[in-house]
């Protein structure tokens, strides 16, 4: 009896672990020169990651409110606000919703910097370890939280130009699950109910 009960248990547990991931199991495919080297010049930007609002209150603002949000997951503030601060710069600089980004990295990794998925995914993002040999340099570790986060904002942003501005049909592609709705669902979900930053909220604080 007990032996069956510690069996059903490490069922369980295996079943949480694997649930933490939801694999960024991105397919490696042919690059076009010109991607290659538009993806190539993004990874191997070196600039400092910085708020991108209209004024320094208003990022401030954000910077708290998100803050707030993030601190049961990543408890010290300074590793916390130097990751927004990350996530907000990527996400800005591909043409991403920070919050989206947010919400992927929930579902990808549970907020885990050194999360591995059981096809090989790596950190935040779930970055497939292929993408370092296809866009990256041999030295570039995908545990790096600022590389992780320039890498899976600059394949998000592929995966959206290849399907003409479908986010929905990109973050399958992002999943390797396209054409299937519950990936797409989980990140919107999360998106929504979690990392939310609307005018309202915004203007609202500010005044």
């Amino acid at each position: 009896m007990l032996k069956q009960n510690l069996q059903k248990l490490c069922l369980v547990l295996l079943i949480g672990v694997a649930s933490l991931c939801h694999a960024g199991n991105q397919r490696e495919e042919p690059l076009s020169n010109s991607v290659k080297a538009m993806m190539q010049k993004s990874v191997s930007d070196l600039a400092s990651p910085k708020l991108v609002f209209g004024s320094e209150i208003e990022g401030q603002v954000w910077m708290n409110e998100m803050s707030q949000r993030l601190k049961k997951r990543l408890p010290d503030q300074a590793y916390r606000e130097d990751f927004l601060r990350s996530v907000h710069y990527e996400a800005t600089r591909a043409g991403l919703d920070p919050q989206m980004v947010l919400g992927l990295i929930q579902v990808e990794s549970g907020f885990k910097k050194y999360a591995v998925s059981s096809v090989g995914a790596r950190g935040y993002m779930q970055v497939m370890p292929f993408w370092v040999k296809s866009i990256g340099t041999p030295d570039q570790n995908l545990f790096n939280m600022r590389l992780n986060l320039r890498y899976g904002c600059t394949i998000l942003r592929h995966y959206i130009d290849i399907e003409k501005g479908d986010l929905y049909r990109a973050l399958g592609r992002y999943n390797g699950s396209l054409g299937k709705p519950q990936y797409p669902n989980l990140v919107l979900g999360a998106w929504r109910k979690h990392w939310d930053y609307s005018t309202k909220i915004n203007q609202a604080s500010l005044n």
